[in-house]
């Protein structure tokens, strides 16, 4: 979970009393009860049965259901793209490109793979070169391709918090996806 977007969900529910736990999954599903015999109160073992996978948090707070859904439902913020994500676009960077960066980034784009030189004193594309592509469309991104991403800012990825479920007072409900 990145910490600076999701410092904003934190700052919004702070005001009164909320409280937004994230932690190991199966922990999460402890607490909560796995089992019928085991859940803390009534019909919270469906709850941390949808405890899997990804950042998972849980959200307690005293605010009206609605306000909660609007809230988080509305949430989406472009991001940098992480190691495994799906490039959304086709991604292309030229000499005009790389005029704005000093020539001591020229080892870190050749350790991402992007064939530099300096030329005049300006990092420039090698072998006469006037595109390079970083990545294409509905490609896998690798850690050095997502690096080059947020070198040029290309924002690839989209922050959304999706609720899976809501449980007050005994009550269970699923979202649907």
């Amino acid at each position: 979970m990145r910490s600076s977007k999701f410092k904003n969900v934190r700052l919004f529910f702070r005001d009164d009393g909320s409280r937004i736990f994230l932690g190991k999954n199966k922990l999460l599903q402890i607490a909560l009860g796995r089992s019928a015999e085991e859940e803390y109160s009534e019909n919270l073992q469906h709850v941390a049965k949808r405890i899997t996978g990804g950042s998972v948090g849980l959200l307690f707070t005293s605010r009206n259901v609605k306000e909660v859904e609007d809230y988080l439902l509305s949430l989406q913020e472009p991001d940098y793209a992480r190691a495994g994500s799906v490039a959304e676009r086709e991604v292309n960077v030229g000499n005009d490109d790389l005029a704005r960066f000093p020539v001591s980034m020229m080892e870190q784009f050749r350790k991402s793979g992007m064939p530099v030189e300096i030329k005049t004193g300006k990092v420039v594309l090698r072998d006469g070169r006037s595109l390079y592509q970083i990545c294409k469309q509905e490609e896998i991104l690798s850690a050095e391709k997502c690096k080059l991403l947020v070198h040029f800012g290309s924002k690839q990825s989209t922050f959304k918090v999706e609720l899976v479920c809501r449980w007050s007072g005994g009550e269970f409900d699923e979202y649907q996806p």
